[in-house]
């Protein structure tokens, strides 16, 4: 039976004010594409305001976090590299554990996966890699898909940044690197050990930078099957908004049921602003 309407209010308003950390996605989240979803800035001042530590951890692994600020500058938004955490970064520290410097990688990529396995002191090669480590790619063309499979069948490991099958753009929803995967996956008949959201990586390396416990932190995305589900695995609250890539529909018909729904991030600062008064 569905609560009534009161009770409701009163349920988000109690989780709401129970948060002190929050672990934000980005795409479709706080912009789609080149556009700023409207609200981004108030809703991120909000958070300093009163005082909620926030991460922004995304699956986007074609940008460096200095790249990500100059993007966020650009419309608007302030905030620090040390703010942000790349699947890519992840799938950096990930390799880093099980392979030691130099060893030799094949990178489906772009400059924020490049730069985070550069700084990791992983050699990148075009011949004889040890492991082939895709993410989105905006420029991909069939010769270096060819090139990563052909790697792949030799022997190389196969390790991906994340599983998005879908990307949010201005122009619309467009295949994401998930996408990509699926074509090597295909060709070569192995599965890439993914590193970013759903699996918990990059949660629980938020939670280590924010020093947050899981009973007052939250995960905010906009997709049920990364966002919502890490947020879940991890054991913490989640909070979906419908300003990307899940609307009503998908929403209605999943299995995967967020704590709280909100339109986007300025519907959530509203709600949160009157849960605190």
């Amino acid at each position: 039976m569905k609560q009534p309407m009161h009770l409701q209010t009163m349920a988000r308003a109690q989780i709401l004010s129970s948060l002190r950390h929050l672990i934000i996605d980005m795409d479709g989240v706080l912009y789609r594409g080149t556009e700023m979803i409207p609200g981004t800035p108030e809703f991120l001042g909000f958070l300093r305001q009163v005082g909620i530590g926030f991460v922004l951890a995304t699956n986007n692994a074609t940008r460096t976090p200095e790249q990500f600020v100059a993007k966020l500058a650009g419309m608007g938004v302030e905030v620090e590299a040390g703010e942000i955490l790349t699947s890519s970064q992840a799938t950096a520290s990930y390799l880093a554990g099980i392979a030691p410097p130099g060893t030799r990688v094949f990178v489906v990529g772009m400059d924020g996966l490049r730069a985070a396995l550069q700084q990791a002191g992983f050699a990148l090669v075009e011949q004889d890699p040890e492991y082939v480590v895709a993410g989105m790619d905006f420029d991909i063309c069939y010769e270096r898909l060819a090139q990563a499979t052909l790697h792949i069948r030799a022997g190389a490991g196969c390790v991906g940044t994340h599983p998005d099958r879908t990307f949010p753009s201005e122009r619309g929803i467009v295949p994401g690197a998930g996408a990509l995967l699926a074509l090597l996956e295909t060709a070569t008949g192995v599965k890439p050990r993914i590193i970013g959201k759903p699996e918990t990586t990059m949660m629980e390396q938020a939670m280590l930078r924010l020093g947050a416990r899981r009973e007052t932190t939250a995960a905010l995305g906009d997709r049920l099957e990364t966002d919502i589900l890490a947020g879940q695995r991890a054991h913490i609250c989640t909070l979906l908004v419908l300003s990307g890539v899940t609307d009503r529909a998908l929403l209605a018909a999943s299995d995967l049921q967020p704590d709280l729904v909100f339109e986007d991030v300025a519907d959530l600062r509203a709600t949160w602003k009157e849960a605190l008064a």
